[in-house]
């Protein structure tokens, strides 16, 4: 069993745990990219079940069940980011609603 105190861990951690202050424009910035790189995936997804839906109705080298696979991929990113959008827009008007 080896002799490691508490106190050793603590300092380990400590050491290692150095955080940078974002200032609120840093945060906005990162925080807007964020958010357009995961609207662009979703498109990506919706426009890539597009194109083989296109390719399948035009009798194209596809297969069916790729087809129905990309379709549900984009069906499950959109209702998930609606979801999200619902509940920061509903978090939003939680906030509002507090009285200070």
């Amino acid at each position: 069993m080896s002799d490691i105190s508490i106190t050793s861990v603590t300092n380990a951690l400590g050491a290692k745990q150095t955080k940078t202050i974002d200032s609120p424009s840093q945060v906005n910035k990162s925080f807007a990219s964020f958010l357009q790189d995961s609207i662009d995936k979703v498109n990506i997804t919706q426009i890539e079940a597009d194109r083989m839906a296109e390719k399948l109705a035009r009798g194209e080298n596809v297969e069916l069940h790729e087809v129905m696979i990309a379709s549900q991929k984009a069906s499950i990113t959109l209702a998930a980011t609606m979801e999200i959008r619902n509940k920061v827009i509903e978090a939003y008007q939680e906030v509002m609603r507090m009285q200070i």
